[in-house]
């Protein structure tokens, strides 16, 4: 099953997963948010427009973007 670990915490785990480009994108229930913050980063991409991201934060640690 796919998971995504980040500072030794499971941010999200699922078997639903779709694959774009070789990243694992998780359904939105299979995320814990509670280790996410909103980012104020913004991008264009052609398959999803334009998507929000996320800081994964866990242990006072940062992880920009990295959602």
């Amino acid at each position: 099953m796919p998971r995504a670990i980040w500072n030794g915490k499971v941010v999200a785990e699922s078997d639903n997963t779709v694959m774009v480009e070789g990243n694992h994108y998780f359904p939105i229930d299979s995320i814990n948010q509670e280790y996410l913050q909103e980012s104020s980063h913004r991008t264009l991409c052609p398959w999803k427009g334009m998507p929000s991201y996320y800081d994964v934060v866990i242990n006072e640690e940062r992880n920009p973007d990295a959602a």
